[in-house]
């Protein structure tokens, strides 16, 4: 598929208060004000300078790989002039393979220093992406019912509440559209390959919806560089579903271990076997009921 290229553009959520209703959504709330928002910008500012896993940008993709990167297993419809929203998924990555199919790219992310990538590889590619600066827990600076698409890699637990996220995301699709969101598998937050025992990864936690939980990233994210712990928040299976459910979306696929290679022959208490015995994450595939 030939690519027009294009301009990018940005934009900041304006400074005004949010009087939500969504469950779960910060009162009264100013972009960068929020303690849970304050820490995570730093946080992935610090990332970015460390070129960390998530921070790099995808500049080697065309239509055929970036369709293999979202979706390997065909199951999301043709996305040519679809207005797409990257939410919470700054970094260059996700949003360019969307652009590439020939999707209306809008990202929207808390931090300048990813949306800043999300740029840079639109201008590698010649292909325009909408960034927008702003919390996932309010999304009063996008217009109503405005995408076809929501897709939003992992994030979800980096906020106390996944049912705040729901009510904004059902606010802005539009009836029929796709939702995909990653979330951590509930039962092992907090649980990485150096929990290995000498028999097994211990589960010590209490399973407690919106409980925090400072992670230490795993050696691979930053190259070895020291970053701050990621202050993640517990999001049950119960609070997803039923949060996902009662916001009038219907889920139409699970999967499991997405973005992993598991391999149980592995050394015990590495990556690769900690994956084959722990599936660290979930993937939902959901459609906005009319």
């Amino acid at each position: 598929m030939a690519v027009t290229p294009r301009r990018t553009s940005r934009s900041r959520s304006a400074p005004r208060t949010c009087s939500s209703s969504c469950a779960g959504s910060p009162r009264n709330y100013h972009p960068g004000v929020d303690d849970v928002a304050k820490y995570n910008q730093g946080r992935w500012r610090r990332l970015v300078d460390a070129n960390a896993v998530y921070t790099r940008l995808a500049l080697d993709l065309d239509a055929e790989s970036a369709r293999r990167r979202l979706d390997p297993n065909g199951r999301l419809d043709p996305v040519d002039g679809k207005h797409v929203l990257v939410l919470a998924g700054g970094g260059g990555q996700q949003s360019v393979a969307f652009a590439l199919l020939g999707a209306r790219v809008t990202v929207f992310d808390l931090s300048d220093a990813q949306l800043a990538r999300d740029r840079d590889v639109a201008s590698h590619h010649g292909v325009e992406i909408r960034t927008v600066e702003g919390d996932m827990r309010v999304l009063s600076a996008l217009d109503a019912a405005a995408f076809d698409v929501v897709w939003q890699p992992y994030s979800l637990n980096f906020v106390p509440d996944c049912r705040a996220v729901f009510c904004q995301v059902a606010r802005v699709i539009r009836p029929a559209g796709t939702y995909y969101v990653d979330v951590a598998n509930p039962y092992f937050v907090g649980i990485g390959e150096r929990d290995f025992d000498g028999e097994g990864y211990v589960v010590k936690l209490p399973y407690v919806q919106g409980a925090l939980v400072e992670t230490t990233d795993a050696a691979w994210v930053a190259g070895g560089r020291s970053i701050e712990p990621a202050r993640e928040y517990r999001q049950t299976l119960e609070a997803v579903i039923n949060g996902l459910v009662e916001n009038g979306f219907r889920i139409t696929h699970l999967d499991e271990g997405v973005n992993t290679d598991p391999d149980p022959q592995a050394r015990p208490g590495s990556w690769d076997h900690f994956n084959a015995i722990v599936p660290p994450w979930l993937s939902f595939w959901t459609v906005r009921d009319p």
